[in-house]
């Protein structure tokens, strides 16, 4: 198949699944095309079955905010017709769907059918999309949509309570790369970063206030008076300077390093003992799977897919949103002896295999090849 998947190309979830997805599909021959406006951060590596197109957008006096979306537009219309694109995949229903609607019509006009599938991701939903200034396109957008998935049940759900939609949605979720996600060798790291055997707690997001960052330092707070232990904060955002005001504050800032965005985080997973995930809301939760992966334990709430995800009580433990502490008392539990900690990664691991590519990615291509048949027989 030949396949044009648009994605917004930072380290964000619906990115990172949108650019692994092409990969993997690429790997299998199928030729995948990214349309966006920089090059994906997880386009790491060269393949002979994947092209980037760039979106370039005007910079007009007249026009106050670049016109992305149109000019997306007319580059969804020049892949589809001089590369034969067969299906067109589309992450994060704002502006994307509604952009592929439009790329829709115009290759109509020409003569050219191509359907559309919409993955929505979850704050496109449970945030930005339920917004009155974009409730309407949203919805519109979906129901115009030749194929829709959502990456969890609970994402489903909440789609079909706060819209209009009469699309059916396919539950596709998340996935990982077992190949590269996995417990590396680096007892070298772990005992320069924890030389007296500390357990070692990790956070890794884009530091938005959905995430409650603060919640992770308060939570390591409580861990840390009553086991010997440090926390690893991963990633950036506005967040950030108000978690490091704590730190200092609670007089943490010895046994917390923020490292900032990384690309290796595999190797840092590697080396933990437990991944601290409170969010307000979180439609899958990519990291925690990540984390799982590498045979680290989740403490997370139990909202949105988590706990589709990690399992309360055998992959970790999920509290309700703001109790820091059941959560930490939690912590503890998994933390307090090697023996319980050790059950509690081969749980995460043998948990996280569920969602391996391997498993997800026949789903995709079975139901890329359904919805260009019922398109075929509609058009």
């Amino acid at each position: 198949m030949k396949i044009g998947i648009v994605c917004y190309p930072t380290f964000g979830g619906s990115g990172v699944v949108a650019t692994e997805l092409g990969k993997a599909l690429a790997a299998k021959g199928h030729r995948i095309h990214f349309i966006t406006y920089s090059q994906p951060v997880r386009l790491d590596s060269f393949s002979e079955n994947i092209s980037y197109h760039e979106v370039s957008v005007s910079n007009y006096p007249l026009f106050e905010y670049a016109p992305y979306e149109s000019a997306l537009t007319s580059m969804l219309v020049d892949v589809a017709m001089h590369e034969g694109l067969d299906v067109l995949h589309v992450h994060y229903a704002i502006p994307h769907a509604s952009v592929a609607y439009l790329a829709k019509q115009i290759l109509i006009s020409k003569g050219i059918y191509i359907p559309v599938i919409t993955t929505l991701h979850g704050t496109d939903i449970t945030l930005v999309g339920r917004d009155n200034s974009y409730e309407p396109v949203v919805t519109f957008a979906i129901n115009q949509s030749d194929g829709v998935t959502a990456v969890s049940e609970s994402l489903k759900r909440e789609t079909y309570a706060n819209f209009e939609i009469t699309k059916h949605i396919e539950v596709i979720h998340n996935f990982i790369d077992l190949k590269r996600f996995s417990k590396k060798p680096k007892d070298h790291f772990k005992r320069a970063i924890a030389p007296g055997g500390e357990r070692l707690l990790v956070h890794t997001s884009n530091f938005r206030k959905v995430k409650r960052v603060n919640d992770v330092i308060q939570v390591f707070a409580r861990i840390h008076k009553r086991i010997p232990s440090r926390l690893l904060m991963i990633g950036d955002g506005d967040e950030r300077a108000g978690a490091e005001k704590l730190c200092r504050e609670l007089q943490l800032c010895d046994d917390v390093r923020f490292l900032g965005k990384q690309d290796a985080i595999e190797e840092i997973l590697s080396v933990c003992d437990l991944f601290i995930m409170p969010s307000e809301t979180e439609s899958f939760g990519l990291a925690a799977l990540e984390a799982m992966a590498c045979q680290v334990p989740v403490i997370s709430s139990n909202t949105g897919g988590m706990p589709e995800l990690n399992l309360d009580g055998v992959t970790g433990f999920t509290s309700n949103v703001g109790d820091i502490e059941d959560m930490a008392e939690k912590a503890y539990h998994i933390l307090k002896d090697d023996q319980t900690l050790n059950v509690f990664k081969q749980n995460a691991l043998k948990r996280a295999s569920d969602f391996d590519i391997n498993v997800i990615l026949p789903r995709y291509e079975n139901y890329y090849q359904s919805v260009i048949q019922n398109f075929t027989v509609a058009s």
